[in-house]
């Protein structure tokens, strides 16, 4: 099967990339609202982009009447966020963070989810996570006729559950992604969770 993507819609084209680029890894976004409350959402067009200065990019797209995604409105008024990864456990509150509420209302307060301090940093984090990623906003850039917006954030500190991870035999951090037991995202409604763990050696 060959599929030419200049003869499929925008739409059409979202539904075979998700289906197409698997597994994805799911930034859980905390971002604040203008109230002082705050505003969570999933997003798995994400990855790493860069270690010096150590980037992270978010693409986010709009609601569905057009509007810029509270995500960026608030990271764009106040500058920092919060990236949760999600284990597998989370996948209920998880997906239904991703439903649209109104402008301001709190999905956190809507579920009922749990916030932590997270020492070194202004923003809390979700109490229930393993691992979550303080981020400041670095840039955003525009692409596309929609514009999807590429927001970079610059990761200035990382929370980590005891037990997930630990020094290796040459001093440096290991995380346990068995112990993290991470969400992944597929295409349509189907998710990515755990699978067998392969480790090789690096070829010289």
């Amino acid at each position: 099967m060959i599929i030419d993507l200049d003869d499929l819609s925008t739409s059409e084209t979202y539904f075979a990339m998700t289906q197409a680029i698997i597994p994805r890894p799911i930034a859980w976004v905390l971002s604040e609202n203008g109230a002082g409350d705050y505003n969570l959402a999933p997003f798995s067009y994400f990855n790493a982009v860069c270690s010096d200065p150590p980037l992270i990019m978010i693409s986010l797209g709009k609601k569905p009447d057009g509007t810029p995604k509270d995500t960026r409105v608030n990271i764009e008024a106040r500058g920092s966020f919060v990236v949760h990864i999600a284990g597998v456990e989370q996948i209920q509150p998880l997906n239904a963070s991703s439903a649209t509420l109104p402008a301001g209302e709190s999905e956190i307060t809507h579920l009922g989810l749990e916030l932590a301090e997270f020492p070194g940093f202004r923003l809390p984090r979700l109490a229930e996570c393993r691992l979550a990623m303080a981020c400041e906003l670095y840039e955003v850039m525009e692409l596309g006729p929609v514009p999807q917006a590429l927001v970079f954030g610059r990761l200035t500190h990382l929370y980590i559950e005891d037990g997930v991870a630990e020094q290796d035999s040459k001093g440096r951090l290991k995380i346990h992604a068995d112990r993290l037991n991470p969400l992944g995202r597929l295409g349509a409604r189907e998710y990515f969770a755990g699978g067998e763990i392969i480790t090789l050696p690096r070829p010289a």
